[in-house]
């Protein structure tokens, strides 16, 4: 799915827990066409019915009125608590807190800042270099150590995260500055990101493709600039692009995003002349 088709209704899905969502949204969106359509009709009736007329007095005694409004509301009550109970919640649960395995999972670091995305992968040892704030600059977004042995052989992703798919991963948001949102549309995943916290999401995708990622949030006057790309490859495809990525690592020790640190020096640069 080279470029997806946005049109009416909702974006493509190609998650694992897509399905389940949708479905969820179109029967609340359903749902609520319906009571528009419903009281909207019996709005019109209740002002024709009950206008003012020679020779009609308003009761006010309730003997006279009928009771199906009472009625209507009770079902809408109920349908709403089912819908919650036993749609809404097992969803959520799912997706909030039936997290896959780290072993069985491609973890990454995702981190926001005005107005960019940075991805953090691992090296193949599977640890994460330590941060520290007094690293940040430019050409190091995230303030990666490498001198720690952990750091040496992590990738730095600008703007861009490379997935497998097929596979489960799990993103570890966090903030540089301001509240973010991080959105994928067609994983239908949006998760605020709070300064201070460490937030986790988790997905799968189904197909390949190259897709968007969006802020959600209006984090300040360049919010509509910060755009990230989000390209789901086949496993021998994310393989090659991870082993280019290592192999620019190490034709240049001192720069820590190979062949990439300008834009992120740039953004930085647009950052600071503000």
């Amino acid at each position: 799915m080279e470029h997806p088709h946005y049109g009416f209704w909702l974006p493509p899905n190609i998650s694992t827990n897509g399905a389940e969502i949708d479905n969820l949204i179109s029967v609340l969106h359903w749902f609520m066409a319906v009571l528009f359509v419903g009281w909207a009709v019996y709005l019109v009736y209740c002002l024709v019915r009950f206008r003012e007329r020679p020779g009609h007095e308003a009761d006010i005694s309730g003997s006279a009125h009928f009771s199906l409004p009472k009625y209507v509301e009770i079902g809408i009550i109920i349908f709403e608590a089912i819908s919650l109970i036993f749609f809404s919640f097992p969803i959520w649960s799912k997706v909030k807190k039936d997290f896959p395995n780290e072993a069985e999972a491609l973890v990454v670091r995702v981190t926001a800042e005005q107005f960019a995305w940075t991805v953090h992968y691992a090296g193949k040892d599977g640890k994460f270099g330590q941060l520290k704030i007094e690293l940040i600059d430019g050409t190091n977004p995230v303030g990666l150590d490498r001198e720690d042995p952990n750091g040496k052989d992590d990738i730095l992703s600008p703007n861009t995260l490379n997935i497998p798919v097929n596979k489960p991963i799990i993103a570890k948001l966090a903030s540089k500055d301001v509240i973010h949102n991080f959105f994928l549309p067609v994983m239908r995943v949006k998760q605020d990101i709070i300064p201070g916290m460490t937030v986790p999401v988790w997905f799968q995708a189904t197909q390949t493709g190259k897709f968007e990622i969006g802020c959600a949030q209006l984090c300040g006057v360049g919010h509509t600039q910060m755009r990230g790309f989000f390209n789901v490859m086949s496993q021998e495809e994310f393989e090659a692009w991870y082993q280019e990525e290592e192999k620019s690592l190490l034709a240049s020790s001192t720069e820590p995003i190979s062949g990439k640190t300008l834009k992120i020096a740039k953004i930085q640069t647009i950052k600071e002349s503000k």
